[in-house]
């Protein structure tokens, strides 16, 4: 029992939890913000840039907008942090032994969606016009990313027959398992809000968004909530491609390399596009996400 807990405490806090999942995130984010700049003709932050930006942010003073709940102000940044610490702790990473069980993709998927439920209260708390518009979008857009999501886990889920993501990352490759990874990226522009799903945050339109209200340690924790969400979504992408790699190393450089081309190509289409109106973004969801969805089940069950 004791070394059951053990290993769940390091799960949790150290590997793939709150530690690694946030350094990785802060290394994607880093790498989404370099190529940016360098696709056009800047130089760029420094890789340390992200972290010092969260402890800049941990450092200043906590100001709550007149008329606030207190309580609720700093609770809703606390509770997504720790939704993807949990959520991160159940992915089958290399090495991760201490959370496996049937349906814990049911619980994985849950704990994914409460950072973008948080948010979309953090915008009606604050009592801030341009934050509730930010909600107001939010909302939209993650009923219509979740389509190709979910879609894309269920399929996978139909095939292998089992709701457990250690059998994700065992299952062998086959077609299924790269278009379900497509259709997650779909989802995954959305999901880290880059153009043009950039829609929730978008700065010269409301003025920052959700967040506009949000100063100091809660928005501090919102920040951390991004990088570990960059890391959790990336991550669970990275393991379907796990199967036939025995070697801890190999399965590592294998998540790592999936993840560095998926920033790679978020951030290619990130630079090549415009942010598009949110009635825009729900049709190519409910279009696209629809068509993707319906490939993917004939894929994961058919072939």
């Amino acid at each position: 029992m004791t070394s059951w807990w053990l290993r769940a405490l390091f799960s949790i806090f150290i590997w793939p939890g709150l530690l690694t999942g946030a350094a990785f995130g802060w290394f994607l984010l880093w790498m989404g913000r370099k190529l940016t700049a360098r696709f056009q003709g800047r130089k760029g932050p420094l890789f340390y840039q992200p972290f010092f930006d969260f402890w800049k942010l941990v450092g200043k003073k906590t100001i709550i907008p007149v008329g606030v709940n207190p309580f609720a102000f700093y609770a809703l940044p606390v509770i997504s942090v720790l939704s993807v610490v949990m959520a991160l702790a159940l992915l089958p990473m290399p090495g991760q032994s201490a959370f496996s069980f049937e349906g814990d993709l049911i619980l994985f998927i849950y704990l994914l969606e409460v950072p973008a439920i948080m948010d979309i209260l953090a915008g009606y708390v604050t009592r801030s016009v341009y934050a509730q518009v930010g909600s107001m979008r939010e909302a939209i857009l993650t009923i219509a990313y979740n389509l190709p999501f979910l879609s894309a886990l269920i399929a996978l889920a139909l095939r292998i027959k089992t709701f457990q993501l250690s059998g994700f990352a065992s299952a062998s490759i086959s077609i299924a398992t790269v278009v379900a990874a497509i259709t997650l990226l779909l989802a995954l522009l959305a999901q880290l809000k880059v153009n043009p799903f950039s829609i929730p945050n978008a700065e010269q339109e409301i003025v920052a968004g959700i967040h506009v209200e949000y100063n100091g340690l809660p928005l501090a924790l919102f920040e951390l909530t991004h990088a570990l969400e960059a890391s959790a979504f990336v991550g669970l992408i990275g393991c379907l491609f796990l199967g036939p790699v025995s070697s801890v190393a190999l399965k590592l450089l294998v998540v790592l390399v999936i993840s560095l081309v998926l920033i790679f190509l978020v951030n290619i289409i990130a630079a090549g596009t415009a942010r598009l109106k949110i009635q825009h973004a729900f049709k190519f969801y409910w279009t696209w996400g629809i068509l993707a969805s319906i490939v993917v089940f004939i894929v994961a069950l058919v072939l």
